[in-house]
């Protein structure tokens, strides 16, 4: 598949990159890319959620009534469920959620998150981003010109410097990320994929 290469203007160069078919040309596989969203949505949870069970809460142990002859029902302590302040039955435990996936799986899941973007027109290549100092309203500029400014965007650089991190941090509906941290989740949650030139090598030997 070929693609024009834009100057930060979202006009031709006249260069045209070759993305290879087995990164960007090959059938979304469906299911890997669930199991491979499901893992990174699992692995962000941090697990920490607690609540009092019955032997936790505080609260007296006396038995509230004695167990016959009273015509009403057995009741035990106060920090029963069943009462206001009582513990919580089966309650949420700390607990680890990661959960692992192969690495041909998740590689196979990177393939089919790009090449699903390239076939819907979701990717553009640019020439590399250089900033001479830290500027959001350029990299604002940029993506405008490309008319992603308003859509949920990735942009990828083959190294992260930091005028460029610093210029799209603050950006909500965009994220600069380098080319080998890019994740499936954020391929597929993002409406287009802003790519440097110079990140396709580095993309395409990450998925070697």
């Amino acid at each position: 598949m070929k693609l024009d290469v834009l100057n930060i203007q979202g006009q031709k160069t006249g260069r045209a990159v070759d993305l290879p078919d087995d990164v960007f040309g090959i059938e979304p596989n469906e299911h890997v890319l669930y199991l491979a969203v499901k893992q990174y949505l699992a692995n962000q949870r941090q697990g920490t959620h607690k609540a009092k069970e019955r032997s936790e809460v505080s609260g007296s142990t006396r038995k509230l009534h004695r167990q016959k002859g009273t015509g009403g029902s057995r009741k035990g302590d106060i920090n029963n469920p069943l009462y206001p302040g009582g513990g919580r039955v089966f309650g949420p435990r700390p607990r680890d959620y990661e959960q692992k996936l192969n690495k041909k799986v998740k590689r196979l899941a990177r393939k089919s998150a790009l090449s699903a973007k390239a076939k819907n027109g979701g990717i553009f290549v640019i020439e590399d981003l250089k900033f001479d100092a830290p500027k959001t309203k350029a990299m604002v500029d940029i993506l405008s010109k490309l008319e992603v400014a308003s859509k949920k965007t990735l942009v990828v650089v083959p190294e992260m410097t930091e005028n460029v991190m610093l210029s799209g941090r603050n950006l909500p509906k965009s994220k600069v990320v380098r080319a080998q941290d890019l994740n499936t989740y954020e391929i597929m949650n993002a409406n287009a994929l802003v790519i440097s030139e110079g990140s396709i090598g580095k993309i395409v030997e990450s998925l070697a």
